[in-house]
Formats: C-alpha cells, structure tokens, sequence
C-alpha cells in the first residue's frame, strides 16, 4: 500500500528535539492523529529507528500548533510525548525545551509579528497542556528567528541566539495546586516509606533525597541506568506520588500514564563530573538533582523539571529545599541546578508572600532543523 504524507518540520529545542504539525493538516478523528504521531516517531521499536525519535525521552516529542482567536496568544499549541518500545501518545504533561522552540516557530512561520528591524521579538503562546500563557523573547535577524549567537546552554555542544522563555502563573496546571499532597509527603515503597514533594509547577514532579537511597548525587547516568533495583523503586513512588497528588486514583490508574508526575533525585551541591568530563563545583551551583522519563534516566534534565525544581526549592518546607544552599530566600533568585551535563540557571519570581510562584524563567538556544513531508505507512 502507497504511503501517505503529512507536511512537518522538526525543531530542537533546548536539549529535546520535536516534529513539528499544524493541526490544519492533520486528520480530524484524534486517533488517526496518533497513530501520525507514533509512525512519525516509530513508538514501536525502543530504537526508533523507524522514525524520526532516537530512543530517548527528550527526542521522541511532537508538537502540533494552531491557530487561536486569543487576544494574547498568536498560536496555540499542545505537546504529546510519544512511547519509547510502546505504542503511546501522552499529552498529559508538557515539555519546557521546545517552548524556545515554538517561539521560533512562531516567527519562522508568519504566528507573530517581526520588527522591522533585526532585534528582540516578544512572542505570547498558549501551551494547552497546561492551559498557560507564556512569553517567549526571540531573537530575530532576515525576518527569521535568528540561530547564531555566543549563548551557550549545558547539553548543546555549539552556541546559539538566545530565546529566554518565561511561565506565567506556573504552578497548579494539572492539579490545581503547586503543592497538591502539602510541602511534603510520605509514599510507600517497598517495606517502608519515603519522604517526598510532590510539586505542580508547569509539570508535575516528585522529588526524593538522594541520600535515602545511598547515593549522593554526583553519580553518573550510566551507572545509574544499570540499577534496574532503583529504576523500579523510583518507578513505585512516582507511581504513589501520582495517587497522592490526586492525579490518578489507584497505582494501577496511575501506570496507564506514564509521562507524568515524573520523578528526580535531588542532593546538596558536591563536586563531580559531568557526562562529557567537565569537572562541576560544589560552590557553583545550589543543588544536584537526576531525573527519569519515561522509564529511563535524563541525558541532562527536562526544561519542565529545570522549572519545577527551581520553584521548589525556594518554598520552605519542600525536599528541594532542605537539599539546597541558595542562601538568603529572596522574592526573585536564580537558582544553579548542576544536572549530568552540566549547570542550568532558572529564574524563579515568588508572589509577595514567598508561598507560591508568580513566574519562572530559563535560557534556550533553538534550531530548526528541516522542513518536509514526513512518509507514515498507508494503512494508516
């Protein structure tokens, strides 16, 4: 049976990667829609080799824009994390990386206004996963979003423009509450049970100490991956985190999505080694933290959990808190996340009480990176 084909372009944003759909050119019914989304991928294959992912979390994204008749946002669009080895389609969390990328996309494709003259271009989008605005400051150079610059951000190897992105009223977009089971919790495990903060702030996280498990942090990611032990204990308390947060109302509810809460190790700054061998100081950043996504450890750590994390860990009470040494809590602060490639900087604005977040913000380089018809089987 002939193929069929569905214009896209694929972007990297931050440190993910995403193919790009308008929904104009998409089919209506949502199911044919993922099935799209899985063949563009390849969900089937924990290769992915089939498709345009690469077997990790933070590439096997999809984006499908639209227009909106907001006055504040000149687009709209929702994220959906596709399986790795399963055949999934998740858009219940969302993904902070691509939100630079979807301000590009916003200039390159004719969303937004351009100066007219080369310069910064302040894009709104709405990001309907999590029914938020966000503001997005494009460089622009040609009527373009301009990609060369001296900006360069942990997990990209070359510089680029910088995009800076910022959540508006991050916190409570799934659950209604940043802190929806208190500052912090006790979740089962095993034969026993684990202090956690289960936190809503763009996604939803459960944060737990490193030390509870005999680690201190600095521990690198191929190490890590080889603990199946801990990958299925860390997997459990996501799990009961979910029911805790009153996102899922049973653990087995709770595995039929899997993209969301996730979870992160978190422990205070220590020297240690990067994935690519560059030494990282205790005294340069504010705490250490290795997440999971989708079963597996983060190459670097998802710009939603950058987010979340940073928040957390400025409110009293939390396991990001009791972890950091950011020092004297202020009502702005940027907060130093060392991450196993490297160090990213998040800027956290609380409201005047010091008890929720009025907005977080972050620093991203975006490419795009082709523009075509994407080929998905005939059956389809």
């Amino acid at each position: 049976m002939k193929q069929k084909t569905v214009p896209c372009i694929v972007y990297r944003g931050g440190t993910s990667r995403g193919v790009f759909f308008k929904e104009s050119d998409l089919p209506k019914s949502k199911n044919a829609q993922e099935q799209i989304f899985m063949s563009a991928i390849d969900a089937y294959n924990p290769s992915q080799v089939n498709g345009l992912g690469s077997g990790t979390s933070h590439t096997s994204k999809v984006i499908v824009i639209r227009e909106t008749d907001s006055e504040e946002a000149c687009l709209a669009y929702t994220f959906y994390q596709v399986g790795i080895g399963e055949a999934v389609v998740d858009s219940e969390g969302t993904c902070g990386n691509l939100m630079a990328a979807v301000g590009a996309y916003a200039i390159d494709e004719g969303f937004a206004k351009i100066p007219s003259a080369d310069g910064m271009c302040e894009v709104t989008v709405l990001n309907e996963n999590i029914n938020r605005f966000i503001r997005i400051k494009v460089p622009v150079a040609d009527g373009e979003a301009q990609v060369d610059g001296d900006y360069l951000m942990a997990g990209i190897v070359h510089t680029g423009a910088k995009i800076s992105v910022s959540i508006l009223s991050p916190a409570g977009g799934k659950t209604g509450a940043a802190f929806p089971a208190d500052m912090r919790t006790q979740l089962k495990m095993d034969d026993r049970t684990i202090a956690a903060t289960v936190s809503d702030i763009v996604n939803p996280f459960v944060f737990v100490k490193a030390q509870d498990f005999g680690l201190d942090g600095s521990e690198p990611n191929h190490i890590l991956s080889q603990n199946q032990h801990l990958l299925t204990q860390l997997e459990t308390l996501r799990l009961h985190g979910a029911v805790a947060a009153g996102m899922s109302e049973t653990v087995t509810a709770a595995k039929d999505v899997p993209s969301i809460p996730k979870i992160a190790l978190v422990a205070p700054p220590r020297d240690y080694l990067t994935a690519s061998g560059a030494v990282i100081k205790a005294e340069d950043i504010d705490v250490i933290a290795r997440m999971v996504s989708m079963g597996k450890f983060h190459r670097t750590f998802a710009g939603s959990g950058l987010y979340n994390l940073a928040s957390a860990l400025l409110i009293d009470g939390t396991i990001p808190n009791e972890c950091c040494v950011a020092g004297s809590q202020r009502q702005q602060q940027k907060i130093r996340i060392g991450h196993p490639d490297g160090i990213a900087e998040v800027t956290v604005e609380l409201t005047a009480d010091g008890k929720d977040v009025a907005a977080v913000g972050l620093d991203r380089t975006a490419r795009r990176i082709l523009e075509g018809r994407c080929y998905v089987p005939g059956w389809l």
